[in-house]
């Protein structure tokens, strides 16, 4: 038989399925994968529900509908002062992963090199392969996640096509300030290069840090992608709804990718996140606070157990280090470890790497009911205390 696909076929499972199946065969508390124990706003599922029954539910426009591409560019002007035309810098997306894909696909020729940095979302890599780029990644060193400018400015070349920018970032929790992203602008103008940013944790932030996208500096206008989730925004994340933002050449391009990709997105999902997008901002703001809380119910539980817990300024996931408890196999066993023995199933951090080198960390997802956060510090303490 004729060999598959080297690049696809050279992956396995991807460690979120990995380890949720593991916590389902052990029944442990599985804070591994990253999705909330609790719906998001239910006049956006009456929203659903009303569009499904009242709009016709066969093919809607390739761009999307135009009250949910109206809701996104009014979005970007309430909360970004970004003037944006609807009609031709605004396009839906079947969720913000296939968003990457369109928009990888579109950039990327064959010995293209891209920038990225690491740890990183397990999809980055296979799809920048997949399109024949060679990825540039650039490490972020736990615990602080700063920015290593020198080593940055050292991979931009003449053959740098773009920079893959996730911010607010999963898995670190880090926040771009300022500082570093007109330092990646100065770089994009020097080497003639764009940006896809990944800002689909843009309303997650703690501690009232700003979230400014790379889109809004001065000259990052006609450079940058800037894509993001309703699914993430509103605590949705089976919609798979995402929005692209992007100057009309660039997102006539991604277009042609999105339309041979999945072409459209479910048009009752499309208005029921316009409606939330134009009419649950209280919601979506305020769920900021919310997971605040739980992230410090979770940061105080693992530091009082002894685990040496990072600090988190976004998402939903917070990073431990787990060599303060005494435990220097790795991150792998120490999951495998304590989902079968004490019946709490985190992530390994080495996953998220391209070489699993760095593995004293875990990530705990802590968007979870109060209950459950709480039933995982118990069975955390009493098995560490033995």
């Amino acid at each position: 038989m004729k060999a598959y696909n080297e690049i696809l076929s050279s992956y396995g499972t991807t460690v979120f399925e990995v380890m949720s199946r593991l916590a389902m065969d052990h029944r442990s508390i599985n804070l591994g994968q990253g999705f909330p124990d609790e719906d998001g706003p239910k006049s956006i599922m009456d929203a659903a529900d009303s569009a499904t029954r009242n709009f016709p539910n066969q093919y809607p426009p390739m761009m999307g509908v135009p009250e949910l591409r109206q809701a996104v560019a009014a979005h970007n002007k309430r909360f970004y002062d970004l003037d944006v035309d609807w009609q031709t810098e605004v396009m839906v997306t079947s969720g913000a992963t296939e968003a990457l894909a369109a928009s990888i696909l579109a950039l990327v020729n064959p010995g293209d090199e891209v920038i990225l940095f690491e740890p990183l979302y397990d999809s980055y890599m296979p799809m920048l392969l997949r399109a024949g780029a060679i990825p540039k990644p650039i490490r972020l060193s736990p615990p602080n996640w700063q920015l290593p400018r020198e080593e940055l400015a050292a991979a931009f070349s003449d053959k740098t096509k773009f920079i893959l920018i996730n911010t607010p970032m999963n898995p670190t929790g880090k926040v771009f300030d300022d500082s570093e992203l007109s330092f990646i602008a100065d770089l994009l103008l020097k080497h003639d290069a764009y940006a896809v940013c990944d800002e689909v944790y843009e309303h997650l932030i703690f501690d009232d840090l700003p979230h400014r996208p790379l889109i809004t500096f001065p000259d990052m206008r006609n450079r940058c992608i800037r894509i993001g989730s309703a699914g993430k925004t509103f605590s949705m994340t089976s919609w798979k709804v995402g929005y692209v933002t992007a100057a009309p050449d660039l997102l006539s391009v991604i277009s042609k990718a999105h339309q041979f990709l999945v072409f459209t997105t479910p048009s009752n999902l499309q208005r029921a996140v316009a409606y939330g997008l134009d009419n649950e901002e209280a919601w979506y703001t305020g769920l900021s606070a919310e997971l605040q809380r739980k992230r410090d119910f979770l940061r105080d539980g693992l530091s009082e157990i002894g685990f040496g817990v990072l600090d988190c300024q976004s998402t939903y996931f917070m990073n431990a280090d787990i060599r303060p408890l005494g435990f220097n196999d790795g991150d792998v066993d120490f999951c495998r470890q304590i989902t079968v023995e004490a019946g709490v199933t985190v992530l390994p951090v080495s996953a998220l790497y391209i070489k699993p080198d760095v593995d004293h960390l875990v990530r705990f997802c802590f968007c979870k009911k109060d209950e459950v956060l709480r039933g995982a510090i118990e069975k955390l303490a009493d098995y560490f205390k033995k």
